[in-house]
Formats: structure tokens, C-alpha cells, sequence
């Protein structure tokens, strides 16, 4: 395949990704898939998928910080028990088990599927975004966990991220979003570092993807706020419903992305 045909599908894919991220959750899935697809091992393509990542929710953090969406402070203090995490995850990263993962994936979107169906605060959302969160102990041994995930599997630890802040924290799911860009955004340089050491990243086809990325949140950052809580919920919805379809083999993402591309398996 050409080198500018590999990028222009690094950076469209990119845009999709960062769109689905900073909305939602799960984008990742199409980055890893992409990236494999291209001829790199599992263990470089989660690596490469950290530099979109770090871009992507920079990007985020930054349009909800100049929309006044982001409260810095209880951000950093969610921030530290999950780059702890991070690192012990990133460290003890070396091999991913399908099983771990797809029971990790299977819990988190059963979980938040179920809570968004019967949620009833959704019929008058109450955006509250840039105020000081009210923290709880409990609240950073969440994130510690999180992080951890984060660090070790990171597929759908956007979804988990949103699962804890809905249900613990009760956000809306704006407020949610944001949190969640800010606390992936300050926890994965530290994996990517530990990634980059391990000589398991592929710089030029994670900042191609990465500048899709930057463009895909830069527009979805503007829609989360635009088009209000409702739009970010049914958003959220359908694309955890894809997720949990693929992943209980109902559909195929890897065989619709590689039917799309006609590249081989």
C-alpha cells in the first residue's frame, strides 16, 4: 500500500477515533485494529495507540477548559491516584490475556449499559461541569484502579471511567466526559514512556493517527456542549451497544474494518 494512502487512512481513522473517544469511548478499538492490520504486533500497536491517546485528550482538556467545563484542581487530585495505577498497570503490561480483557470489557459494558437504560437523571440533566467536585476516599481508590487498567489494557477505559463518575459521583454525562478526558490525558504519557523504553511504539503512524485524533476532539468537544447531555447519551448508547455486540461476536469489527479497506487478514 502507498505511504499517503497509509496516511490519509491513519489520519481519517484518527478523526473518527477522536470523535468517538472524547464523545464516548471504545475508539481505541478501531486504532488497535487499524494499526494490526498495518503489520504491527499487539504489543506495538498498544503502545503506538498512546500517542493518539495523550493528543487526543490534551486536545479535549483543552477546548472543555476554555469552554469552562473543567475544574483543574479536582482533576489533578483524581489525577494522582491514577497515574499510580498507570504505571504499576504499564509495568506488568507484558502480556495481554484475551479472557482478562474481554471479562474486564464484558463487566464495564454490562455495567454502564444498565445504568444509562434506567438512569432517570438524564429527563433533567444538570450540567455542572467547572465546579469543585465533592471527593469522597473512595472516589481515589476508584481511580487507582482505573489507572491501572488504563495502564495494562486501556481498551474501554473510557467507558469504565464513565461508569465510576456516573454512578459514584453522580455526573451528568457531559461533566463525565470531561473528567474523563482530563484524568486519560494526565495518566497515559506516563505509559507511553514506559512503552517508548520498551522500544514498543511506532512514532510515525501514531502521529499521523494522532493529528486525525486532534481534529476528531477538537469537533466533539464543540458538539458535547452544543448539542446538550441528551445527544452525549444516546451517543454514548449506541456505540457501547456496537462494542458489546462485537464483543459477544453478534458483529466483527476487525471483518467489517478489513472488508471496508480490502486489506487482508
Amino acid at each position: 500500500m502507498e505511504s499517503y494512502i497509509i496516511e490519509i487512512l491513519l489520519v481519517v481513522s484518527g478523526i473518527v477515533v477522536g470523535i468517538i473517544n472524547t464523545l464516548a469511548g471504545g475508539g481505541a478499538i478501531i486504532s488497535m485494529t487499524l494499526f494490526m492490520a498495518l503489520g504491527l504486533p499487539i504489543g506495538i500497536a498498544n503502545g503506538t495507540n498512546r500517542i493518539a491517546v495523550v493528543l487526543q485528550n490534551f486536545t479535549s482538556s483543552v477546548a472543555f477548559l476554555r469552554k469552562r467545563m473543567l475544574d483543574i484542581k479536582s482533576g489533578i487530585k483524581l489525577s494522582i491516584p491514577a497515574v499510580i495505577g498507570n504505571i504499576i498497570g504499564s509495568i506488568v503490561a507484558s502480556h495481554i490475556s484475551d479472557t482478562v480483557f474481554k471479562i474486564c470489557m464484558a463487566t464495564v459494558l454490562t455495567i454502564i449499559l444498565i445504568y444509562m437504560i434506567f438512569d432517570q437523571s438524564h429527563k433533567h440533566p444538570h450540567i455542572h461541569g467547572g465546579h469543585p467536585l465533592e471527593l469522597r476516599y473512595w472516589h481515589y481508590i476508584w481511580f487507582l484502579l482505573l489507572g491501572f487498567y488504563g495502564g495494562y489494557i486501556y481498551i474501554g477505559l473510557g467507558y469504565a471511567i464513565l461508569a465510576v463518575t456516573i454512578w459514584s459521583m453522580k455526573l451528568d454525562i457531559i461533566t463525565a466526559n470531561v473528567v474523563k478526558c482530563f484524568i486519560i490525558f494526565v495518566a497515559t504519557p506516563f505509559s507511553l514512556i514506559i512503552f517508548m523504553l520498551n522500544g514498543q511504539v511506532d512514532y510515525v503512524y501514531g502521529l499521523w493517527h494522532g493529528l486525525g485524533n486532534i481534529i476528531g476532539a477538537l469537533l466533539a468537544s464543540h458538539f458535547a456542549v452544543a448539542w446538550g447531555a441528551n445527544f452525549v447519551r444516546w451517543f454514548t448508547l449506541v456505540i457501547v451497544a456496537i462494542c458489546f455486540a462485537d464483543l459477544i461476536g453478534v458483529i466483527s469489527i476487525h471483518d467489517i474494518f478489513h472488508t471496508i479497506m480490502h486489506l487482508p487478514n
